[in-house]
């Protein structure tokens, strides 16, 4: 499962940090960060995905 949500990652970050970890802070904080550029959301999104 980790797999398809790194995938989606790539895709779309904040996607992938709302399937590993629902609505709380890290997705909204993985948004700011992907608003901010696309590259420090998809290591946010990858660090959180990986981080269990």
């Amino acid at each position: 499962m980790d797999i398809l949500r790194i995938i989606l990652s790539v895709i779309i970050p904040p996607v992938g940090v709302f399937l590993q970890v629902g609505l709380g802070l890290q997705f909204w904080l993985n948004i700011l960060l992907t608003i901010f550029g696309y590259f420090p959301g998809l290591i946010h999104a990858i660090w959180v995905i990986t981080r269990d």
